[in-house]
This record gives C-alpha cells, structure tokens and sequence, in this order.
C-alpha cells in the first residue's frame, strides 16, 4: 500500500511541475524590468504590457483548456504547453525588439493558461479524497518554488555579471544578462515534457469517455482495489446522472440558478486572489524593494527572501489544509494580507525625500548633478513628488535609469518595516489564497461542467491579474506607493467579509458529495 500511495504522491508531483514553470516564468520578469526599460525605452504603460502580456494570453487560454482537455485529455493538453513553455524561453532570450518580446510571452502565456487550470484538475481526479487538498496544493507549491528560483537565478546572473571570470566573459553574461534571465527556462520544459510520457490519463476523464476498465486499472495503481472498484461506481453513476454527458456545455449553464452559491464563491475568490496585488509583489519585488532605498543589489537579494517564505508558508498550508480547513485557512491568511497592506501604506506614507551635498556625493558619476542643485535640502513628503522634480531637473529618461539611485540618496524611512511588510504579506497569501483557492475550484464544480467553470473562474482570476500587473507601474508613478498599497489592503478588507458570509467548508468530502451539498 505504502507504494502505491508512493505512486499516486509521484504522478502528482510531475503533473505539477506545470506549476514550477508557471511560478519561474511568471516572476523571471521581476529582474529583467529594470534592463528593458531603458534598453527599449518603455513608457510606463509599455513596461506593465512586458510584465502582463503573459497572463493576456494566460487568459485567453484559459477559457478553452478545460473544454479541450475534455476532448482530448488532461495530459495530452499539458504536453502541448511543455512545448510552448521551451519555445517561448528560446524565442524571449533572443527577442531582438520589445513586440518579439512580448509576443514570446504571450507564447508562454498560452502555457501558463493550460497547466495552471489542468494540473491541478488532473491531481483532484487522480488523488484520494483524504489527501486530495494537500495534492493538489504540490501544484501552488511549485509555483512558488519556481518564483524562487527565477528570484534566485535572476540575482545569481546580476551578480555574476559583476565578476571579472573569463567565462563570465565568453557566454557574454554581463551583456546579455536579462536574456540569459528569460532562457533558463528551456531546461526544466524540456524536462517537463519528457516526464509527462510516464503520466497516466485521468481516470475520470476515461470514464466520461466510457472508458472503464482503463480508468479501473490506473486507480487500481494507486489504491486497494475495492477501492477502485467503488470509485470508478462512484464516478460512473455521476457522469450517468448527467442528462446528455457528452454534448457541448454553454457557459451560460454556470449560471442556472442551482450554480448561484457555487459560481458566486468561485468568482469572488478568483477576483480577491489577484485584486490583493499579489502579483505586484511577486512580479515587481525588486522595483518595491528599491521604492524604500535599498539600492539595486539589496532588492534583489531581498527578492530571494520574498520567494523562501512564499515556500515555507506554502508547506505550511499543505501541512494544514486537509486538518484545519479551506476556510480558517483562508480567514487567517486573508486577515494578514489586509494588515500588512495598510502597515505597508503607512509606512511610505512617513517617508519623506530630501537631497543633500553628503547624499548626492554617492550619486554615481554619470548623473549630471548641476540640475539637480536646485532640488537640494528640499524636503518632499511624497514619492511622486520626488520623482517628478527629479524628472523635471534631470529628464524623465535619466530620472529613470538611476530612480534606485536617487532614491536611495535621498529617502528617509523604516526601510526594515518595509521588508517585514512584504514578508507578511506573502506568507499570509502563502497559507490561504495561493493554495486554497485552486483547491476550492477542483471541488466546488460538478463532474459534467468541471472543465468549463473553471475555465470561466479562471479565465476572470487570469484577466483580474492581467489588469493588475499592467497598470501597476502607471498607478505607482500616478498615485504613488501610499495609495497603491492602501487600495490593496481595502480589497483584503472586503475579499475577507465575503468569505466570512459566504464559503462553506469542502475538507474531507468526495466531488460527489460536494456536488449533491452544493448544486441545489
């Protein structure tokens, strides 16, 4: 027995390496902002496309992989977005303009779209009910081992690019150092697609296709046989409840009045997960980093500890979820997300920016200092306010490139608060709405309409992301930090009332049981 629960726990953690790709080329694009911008020299709108325009495309693929993986099969569908991950790797590494660039993300997108909506389906239909919320959150675990890694090798080629080796020298790191950010991907897809040879189809996707005995011998591989024996009974009896299993499902049946409960929690969870602005942080960190005047090489370095504590708290929630629950899991988590988004605010709000003769000394030399003179010993209460003197002194495309500069020359805060902040942020969103949120969505739907909604929930909880991370960078320079961080923590505030009234909870309950409790 102990084997086959070996097995079942090793088809899980391959299948969910979907995630790990998902979480490295999401957040790769944190280290790469800082040299695109004035290598293309990106507005501010154009640098939030470089960032969104994968989950654009996430987005849109997200609405039809729940259908296709329907027709044709979960593990079919996510060697396609193996492919479109190594691909887009390659082609982003060797972008020669900012549209090739983003059109390489795009392509990624298609493959984030894919296998964050199918791994963790495939994991909820193979994976017993006991341990189904702890299988299915390897995938959100993943994902954030995969941030933490693209933080890490981000900071290692940043720092490598200041070595004087000569092999440094010979694969021209220092010159192309946010291309070879964006290429390292190709490695672990490659690997991702060779693993899925050795997957097995979903065995409730064979019985949907009357494929019984099949789907019999793979949970046969996984668990005791009587087991197996009354899943597959189970399952059958489900699909055959069904009036007409096999014909096309129209989004509008996600609204049928017996779906209200089910579609109104799934929406509201989708829209809260990214409203928070997880992905700010995640995306941005060293941009944030630099906000509080740490210096380039500090934000980078303090990107990588963002990304070891979204792990640690991620283990935690998988250690947690199937005792404790979804929704305690989700008060808590959501509770701290809102706390430390209005501590956040708070604490820019005290920052205040002056330039002295001892602070500009440090500016580096490049900067012509004379303009900024008349800046000197003025004190700015806000961060737009500096940023715009600086812009109007020196230029908008030298206030650009040595922003992390200047405003480490010139602001005064609790740089310390700030990083403790951002840690409890995402080790709050680490414990609740990063792993429960896809574990709610391989419970909530029934078995006929499964891969449409959440493909519809997923399409909203991708486009909410998209909109997030594009206007990020406008809404900094617009509004400023203060601002920013307090519209999130008000977002938290209300995102936690929902769940309060509404979310029931789904822990240790088969999919047929939460079906017959939920649809009415």
């Amino acid at each position: 027995m102990q084997n086959k629960k070996s097995s079942v726990t090793g088809i899980a953690l391959v299948v969910a390496m979907g995630g790990f790709l998902m979480g490295f080329d999401a957040s790769v694009i944190s280290g790469v902002i800082k040299f695109i911008e004035p290598e293309f020299q990106l507005s501010k709108i154009e640098l939030g496309w470089a960032v969104a325009s994968l989950s654009l495309s996430a987005t849109l693929a997200m609405m039809f992989a729940g259908p296709i993986s329907d027709k044709y099969g979960r593990i079919i569908v996510l060697k396609y977005s193996a492919l479109l991950y190594a691909f887009s790797a390659i082609l982003s590494a060797v972008a020669p303009s900012f549209f090739i660039l983003v059109f390489a993300r795009m392509l990624a997108g298609i493959g984030v779209g894919i296998s964050l909506i199918i791994a963790p389906m495939y994991i909820a239909e193979i994976a017993p009910a006991a341990k189904r919320g702890k299988m299915v959150s390897f995938n959100q675990l993943n994902i954030v081992i995969g941030l933490s890694v693209a933080f890490f090798t981000n900071y290692l080629i940043v720092h490598l690019a200041g070595s004087n080796a000569s092999w440094v020298d010979t694969l021209k790191i220092r010159e192309y150092n946010w291309r070879w950010m964006l290429g390292l991907e190709f490695f672990p897809a490659l690997l991702y697609y060779i693993f899925l040879f050795f997957v097995p189809q979903s065995p409730r996707w064979l019985i949907m296709k009357g494929r019984y005995d099949e789907a019999l011998s793979i949970l046969k591989t996984v668990g005791e046989e009587k087991a197996a024996e009354k899943m597959v009974n189970e399952i059958k009896e489900s699909v055959l409840l069904d009036a007409a299993p096999k014909e096309k499902i129209a989004v509008k049946e996600l609204f049928a009045p017996s779906m209200k409960l089910v579609m109104t929690i799934g929406i509201g969870i989708a829209i809260l997960q990214q409203i928070v602005g997880i992905n700010c942080v995640f995306f941005y960190a060293p941009m944030i980093f630099e906000q509080s005047g740490i210096g380039t090489d500090a934000s980078f370095i303090q990107a990588i500890l963002v990304g070891l504590i979204n792990v640690v708290f991620t283990i935690v929630a998988m250690a947690l979820i199937d005792k404790l629950g979804r929704k305690p899991l989700l008060v808590i988590g959501v509770s701290g997300i809102a706390i430390s988004m209005f501590v956040l605010s708070y604490s820019f709000n005290a920052a205040t920016y002056t330039l002295t003769d001892a602070s500009m000394a440090k500016l580096p030399t490049e900067i012509n200092l004379e303009p900024l003179n008349t800046l000197k010993n003025t004190t700015f209460e806000t961060d737009t306010e500096f940023k715009n003197a600086v812009a109007k002194a020196i230029g908008s495309d030298a206030a650009t490139k040595y922003e992390s500069e200047l405003i480490t020359a010139s602001i005064t805060m609790n740089s310390t608060l700030i990083l403790f902040c951002i840690l409890g942020f995402v080790a709050s969103f680490a414990i609740s709405l990063g792993p429960v949120m896809w574990v709610l969505f391989s419970e909530l739907f029934p078995n006929r309409i499964r891969g449409v909604a959440i493909s519809f929930v997923g399409f909203i909880n991708s486009a909410v992301s998209f909109l997030v991370q594009l206007v990020f960078p406008w809404e900094l320079s617009r509004f400023g930090t203060t601002w920013t961080f307090l519209i999130f923590g008000l977002f938290a505030f209300f995102g936690l009332l929902l769940i309060l009234r509404l979310l029931p909870e789904t822990k240790g309950k088969s999919l047929e049981e939460l079906e017959a409790i939920l649809v009415k």
